[in-house]
């Protein structure tokens, strides 16, 4: 779950001002800098408010099912934003591909924490995480090189995939929320 995560946003994140401001006949929007600067800076806002609210949806909502929404959410949000040329679509949908491609992360360390008996706790966090962090390396990498052959469209379009199958995997991870710890 944690390496398709990762690979997901570094994929994006990396990937997106490239994607706004590169000619069009290179695949891109041939955005200017403008406006390629204020698409990023809203995504960034939404970024940041999925950052601080993802906790408090979390413990309202419970971990599993919040977990599995923000990432549902973020493949869909992905999907149509990498089908998306209009400045004003790409604003629009912007902050809410971050605010749910970003916004899980805030509780990742906490939930996971759940997930282990305190003996392994520490040890099998740093496995699962930096994992994905090996992992997801490669998503410069893959996702340039796909979308210099088979277009930015084509490498979006993995990232929900990633999202997606970050969802599937979730799905088998337990509830924590409200459960007494080991």
């Amino acid at each position: 779950m944690n390496a398709c995560t990762m690979f997901a946003w570094w994929g994006f994140n990396l990937w997106l001002p490239a994607y706004l401001s590169m000619a069009p006949e290179k695949g891109g929007l041939g955005l200017g800098p403008r406006t390629m600067s204020a698409l990023v800076i809203f995504m960034q806002a939404g970024m940041w408010l999925g950052y601080v609210s993802f906790g408090f949806i979390s413990d309202r909502l419970g971990r599993k099912r919040s977990y599995v929404g923000f990432l549902a959410v973020a493949a869909v949000f992905m999907l149509l934003y990498s089908r998306a040329r209009q400045p004003l679509l790409l604003l629009a949908l912007g902050p809410f591909v971050a605010f749910f491609g970003t916004g899980y992360f805030t509780g990742f360390g906490a939930l996971t924490a759940e997930l282990y008996p305190t003996a392994v706790r520490a040890t099998a966090q740093g496995i699962t995480y930096n994992t994905g962090r090996i992992v997801s390396a490669a998503a410069p990498f893959v996702v340039g090189s796909l979308a210099e052959t088979r277009g930015f469209g084509f490498s979006f379009t993995l990232i929900a995939a990633a999202f997606l199958a970050a969802t599937l995997f979730w799905t088998g991870i337990p509830e924590t929320a409200g459960k007494a710890l080991d």
